[in-house]
């Protein structure tokens, strides 16, 4: 128990320092090891407020279980997403502002920084049922199929989910797709983009620039920079 509420906290406060909050709004999730929901941040509370005092465990049918406070509404995302995905530990749902706007745009993702080589062989899936809150068990099963075995999912009119095994790639993967639709929309504001990685160069890249050291360096790197801005 106790580890996975740090976890949640580590995540919550990294999302945070990585500067993807959006005020109360927003929420990482870790799966129980039990089999009894998720552990998340409760309800009203911004990811850089999160102590162990504010997670909560969730089981599947909205039950909190342990913890005190309100659960999010769309606590469906997270439980609905690792019934299906047994690699997942931990799902992010952010309102980060450029994959917002990237989202609303119906273009490919193209690898043309570091960051964009994670999501674009295959591109995205981008769920489009709704652009309202995913506040049913249908809603997040349908969420989770279109999903499917990607690392993200754009979601259009809302935000974005990323997924990984453990909070330090599912942060990462959120961070990430956050700095590629943003180095993106600055290229088509400039015209572009004209240029970008092949298939042959991203797949290279992916090894090089986001293997599992790389992504640990910059999970650590937001855990140092979290603890600062707690001084």
């Amino acid at each position: 128990m106790k580890q996975e509420i740090d976890e949640t906290v580590r995540a919550s406060r990294a999302l945070a320092a990585a500067g993807l909050t959006d005020m109360v709004w927003g929420h990482a999730a870790i799966r129980d090891p039990d089999g009894e929901g998720v552990w998340m941040k409760a309800s009203g509370w911004g990811f850089e407020e999160i102590d162990a005092e504010r997670v909560l465990l969730v089981s599947r049918a909205g039950e909190v279980l342990h913890g005190e406070g309100k659960r999010h509404i769309e606590f469906p995302i997270h439980t609905e997403i690792m019934a299906r995905r047994p690699d997942v530990g931990c799902v992010v749902h952010t309102h980060a502002p450029a994959l917002s706007a990237f989202a609303s745009l119906d273009v490919p993702l193209r690898p043309i920084s570091h960051d964009g080589v994670v999501f674009c062989d295959p591109q995205l899936p981008r769920f489009t049922e709704t652009g309202a809150l995913i506040a049913t068990a249908e809603l997040g099963a349908a969420l989770a199929t279109t999903l499917g075995d990607a690392p993200a999912v754009l979601m259009p009119q809302h935000g974005a989910v990323t997924v990984g095994p453990h909070a330090a790639a599912a942060v990462m993967n959120a961070v990430l797709l956050e700095r590629a639709c943003r180095t993106q929309l600055m290229a088509m504001a400039a015209g572009g983009p004209k240029v970008w990685s092949d298939s042959e160069e991203a797949a290279f890249k992916r090894d090089q620039v986001w293997n599992p050291t790389q992504r640990e360096a910059g999970w650590n790197y937001l855990q140092r920079l979290a603890e600062r801005n707690d001084r």
